[in-house]
Formats: C-alpha cells, sequence, structure tokens
C-alpha cells in the first residue's frame, strides 16, 4: 500500500487576485513564502503558510470558469481550518466584514464549527480545538 506523510497544499483559482491574496493574507493570517507572476499565462502564483507550514496555492487566471459550490455540488466541499477559539475566530471575521453561519456543533465529536466564504464564495470552515 502506498505511504502518504500528509497533505502538501490546497490550490485555489481565484476570480481576483489581489482580493483573494488580501483574505487569505490579512484576514485569516497565512504568511507569503512566495508570488510569482507567469507572464505566459497571464497568471499569479501566490505560495502561503499558516505557522511556518506551506498550505495554499492560490492561483490567478484570466477567466476561470465558475465552479458550482452550493448547496452541495459534487466535488471538494469545503476546505477546513483549526482555530484554538471560536468565538474570537467569528469576531475577527466580523471586525472584517466576513460573515459566518451560527455556530454547529458536530454530532460525533462535540467539537463547534463555522462556515464562511472567501472572496469566491468557496466554503471555508473553521473547526475548534
Amino acid at each position: 500500500m502506498i505511504s502518504i506523510n500528509k497533505i502538501h497544499h490546497i490550490a485555489i483559482i481565484c476570480m481576483d487576485y489581489e482580493a483573494s491574496k488580501h483574505f487569505y493574507t490579512n484576514i485569516l493570517g497565512f504568511t507569503v513564502i512566495a508570488e510569482n507572476y507567469r507572464k505566459e499565462r497571464d497568471s499569479y502564483k501566490l505560495d502561503l503558510a499558516i505557522n511556518g507550514t506551506y498550505a495554499i496555492e492560490l492561483f490567478s487566471f484570466p477567466n476561470p470558469p465558475a465552479r458550482p459550490s452550493r448547496p452541495e455540488a459534487a466535488g471538494l466541499r469545503h476546505i477546513a481550518f483549526e482555530v484554538a477559539d471560536i468565538e474570537a475566530a467569528i469576531s475577527w471575521l466580523s471586525q472584517n466584514d466576513v460573515e459566518c453561519e451560527p455556530i454547529r456543533v458536530d454530532e460525533f465529536t462535540g467539537k463547534r464549527f463555522t462556515f464562511f466564504a472567501d472572496p469566491d464564495d468557496l466554503p471555508v470552515e473553521f473547526y475548534e480545538l
């Protein structure tokens, strides 16, 4: 059997590069590892880390097609990030004009979580430690 060590990264194609870069760095707190413009593709590739660990490749492409993501379209459902304090995380998002769904409780773990959307309306979850 193959031995997978961990998830290496998540790749996201955004519609508005500057808005998404702001969201993932200034609001969610990811740090920039590398930012590269690929002239032949008229595309940016932004490598982002959380707590020093490479996590997201943020791409821009001219006129990418929209992807259905709600309510329960087939494919990747959402990305989730662990937080220590769900109320503090929601408060920070609210201060930055990001609306969250009401807090839910995972019926199997008893842990609390909420969903919100990135600038492209992709579903993102905060799951309390």
